[in-house]
């Protein structure tokens, strides 16, 4: 039998949609306005690196240009509307979801042992104890605050002492919550003491979680694969997403998709039975730029933005800097529906200045005389989201247009 094809263009749009990018950026965005987005987008990943924004206010800034970073905290500190925890990776999330947490908490607390035991320094377990004693008793602590007189280690941001390791297990398995970061630096305190009763007293049942985990997934991606649909959360394991799948199309609640590509070539999907009718309803994204963080939801999935847009992109942080084929920590320009372009910049506050090293076109996106007000345009809001007063370009600022590799 025939699958329904998805053509490529709609198939952006949809997966534009999910990840909150198919809508000028407009309207409020500090309070429930904020925490409401965070609940759309589902969560919003966190990283240090702050070569112009940290990953999660970037995300917050494609998507709201009014949004500030000083309006994020007191959702997470005060309000107690967000929470910080684990999905792929640190990520800041809805706080009604806590609840479906409880069974991550429990499949980490064996599948942590058994890897943390090879990589991480003998002692963090003999030190759970005396972490919540000393929480419980004194309050909160960073980890540069506890383990005194454990030799801290030189090799890198895995390198932990013991009980920084302790306070991270402690973490990622429930026992303790992140109640703010100081100079981004996490808070630990007891969970009790973030939150809120209701939320720690719901036990959603192993299926509901299953049943939440996937359909959320689902709704968010458009359409997909069960093993993307699992990498979602990374809350359900892949067979009870198969599971999940295989129950939806026996029921008729999803379908089956032919979803196309960038080169042209379909690929199986799968998708709620009304996807095809919604689909024909959406409006094409504004044609402004957006210059997207590495870590967005546009480009968390690699492989899936490659098939999708045809744009190949690796972040290259740990790349030797003679091995990089661009930049450090290079920016995808997003241009409507097409990924048009990277861009390699730097907020250097200090100065003042947004420095431009360098801008790749994709092939067949060339920096036309339209393209360059348009960015230009965006670097002129990036700027001011990042308090610099001043652009500069670097002479040679302007590159050949990328090649797939």
């Amino acid at each position: 039998m025939t699958l329904p094809l998805l053509p490529n263009a709609t198939a952006r749009r949809l997966f534009l949609a999910g990840a909150g990018l198919a809508t000028p950026p407009t309207g409020a965005a500090s309070g429930a306005a904020l925490a409401g987005l965070v609940e759309s987008l589902g969560f919003v990943q966190v990283d240090s690196i702050q070569t112009v924004a940290r990953a999660h206010h970037m995300i917050l800034f494609a998507r709201r240009q009014s949004y500030r970073s000083e309006a994020l905290a007191p959702l997470i500190e005060r309000k107690r509307l967000l929470w910080e925890h684990w999905t792929h990776d640190a990520a800041i999330l809805p706080i009604a979801l806590y609840p479906h947490w409880r069974h991550r908490f429990a499949r980490d607390a064996d599948r942590l042992h058994s890897n943390w035991r090879k990589w991480f320094r003998e002692g963090y377990e003999a030190q759970f104890d005396t972490i919540l004693r000393r929480i419980e008793a004194d309050g909160p602590v960073k980890s540069s605050e506890v383990g005194e007189g454990e030799a801290r280690g030189k090799g890198g941001w895995w390198d932990w002492h013991p009980s920084k390791t302790a306070l991270e297990w402690l973490w990622r398995t429930g026992a303790l919550a992140i109640t703010r970061r100081e100079g981004f630096q996490k808070v630990y305190d007891l969970s009790e003491r973030v939150i809120p009763a209701p939320l720690r007293a719901a036990a959603p049942s192993a299926e509901q979680t299953v049943n939440w985990a996937c359909g959320s997934a689902l709704d968010r991606l458009g359409f997909a694969t069960p093993g993307e649909i699992a990498a979602f959360w990374r809350a359900v394991r892949p067979d009870e997403a198969r599971a999940w799948c295989d129950a939806g199309l026996a029921s008729g609640d999803l379908i089956e998709v032919a979803v196309q590509g960038a080169d042209g070539m379909p690929r199986r999907a799968l998708a709620r039975a009304d996807l095809l009718a919604n689909a024909a309803k959406l409006p094409d994204p504004p044609p402004r730029l957006r210059i997207l963080s590495p870590f967005d939801p546009a480009l968390r999935d690699r492989a899936r933005t490659e098939r999708l847009f045809g744009f190949h992109y690796r972040i290259e942080v740990f790349v030797p800097e003679a091995q990089r084929r661009f930049g450090y920590y290079v920016f995808p320009v997003l241009e409507g529906v097409q990924l048009v372009g990277r861009i390699d910049m730097r907020a250097e506050r200090a100065g003042g200045v947004l420095a431009i090293r360098a801008y790749w076109p994709e092939a067949g996106a060339p920096l036309t005389k339209a393209r360059a007000a348009r960015l230009d345009a965006e670097l002129a809001r990036m700027a001011a989201f990042t308090g610099c007063s001043r652009i500069d370009f670097a002479p040679d600022w302007q590159r050949e247009p990328v090649q797939r590799p």
